[in-house]
């Protein structure tokens, strides 16, 4: 199964974007999906994730601002990020769990201008 995250782009603070994640197969193989993003001369940090039961989780830098979902039928995970930061910038990278195997998807840049 691969992962093809897509949505970024340049927005100003204060600005929304939705990021998408759609999987070649079925997400149902995924435990668990998640975000994670890495901004420049950084190291590669946790966002948000669900669980196959839609259980979310957050890193605290996002909470309250991002939201994720999962979409089954369309085999899609979510990403919508609200009140952009200039610190929200970062290559967004969606993540599927799947037993001891771990999918990455290619990323996708999100650059956020104060």
């Amino acid at each position: 199964v691969q992962l093809q995250a897509s949505g970024g782009g340049l927005v100003q603070a204060g600005g929304s974007l939705r990021l998408s994640c759609a999987a070649s197969g079925s997400i149902s193989l995924f435990s668990a999906l998640g975000w994670y993003r890495q901004a420049p001369g950084k190291q590669r940090e946790f966002v948000a994730s669900i669980t196959s039961g839609s259980w979310t989780n957050y890193a605290d830098s996002v909470k309250g601002r991002f939201t994720i979902s999962r979409d089954n039928a369309a085999n899609t995970v979510f990403l919508q990020m609200n009140s952009l930061k200039p610190e929200d910038t970062a290559v967004y990278y969606c993540k599927g769990v799947s037993g001891k195997y771990d999918y990455w998807g290619q990323g996708t840049l999100v650059t956020v201008s104060s």
